[in-house]
């Protein structure tokens, strides 16, 4: 998986760190049980500070996307049954992007057809790489 990490952009580094590492579960190229690198080995190839990496593998932990075993380092979890918390959660984090959505003008349709294109390009993203 290739991590692109945008220095003058908005989203905070962690955040895309984690965005990016999400992204690419969802693809399918990072799989679980899979480790992610030392967070020492990641800052570096990354040219980031070991913080951020760790800010992002905590917030990866927090939404039980990894598992950090000391000594071990981090994998990749196993996927969770969906639970009403998760739904919730997903529900808040998706509410103010469909009021924005609504509010530059587009319609209940177009946003179903911009979230179900968004699925389709990260399911069809990985059997491109194959």
């Amino acid at each position: 998986m290739i991590i692109r990490i945008e220095p003058d952009s908005d989203i905070p580094i962690y955040q895309q760190l984690t965005n990016q590492i999400i992204e690419g579960i969802a693809r399918g190229s990072i799989q679980p049980g899979d480790s992610l690198p030392s967070v020492r080995a990641f800052a570096a190839d990354l040219g980031v500070n070991m913080h951020t990496v760790n800010k992002s593998y905590h917030q990866l932990e927090k939404k039980g996307i990894i598992r950090i075993a000391p000594k071990s380092g981090a994998q990749i979890s196993s996927p969770q049954n969906f639970s009403a918390s998760s739904s919730d959660k997903l529900k808040e984090a998706f509410k103010p992007l469909i009021a924005e959505s609504l509010v530059v003008g587009m319609s209940h349709a177009q946003i179903q057809e911009l979230v179900t294109s968004i699925i389709e390009d990260l399911r069809n993203s990985n059997k491109n790489l194959i």
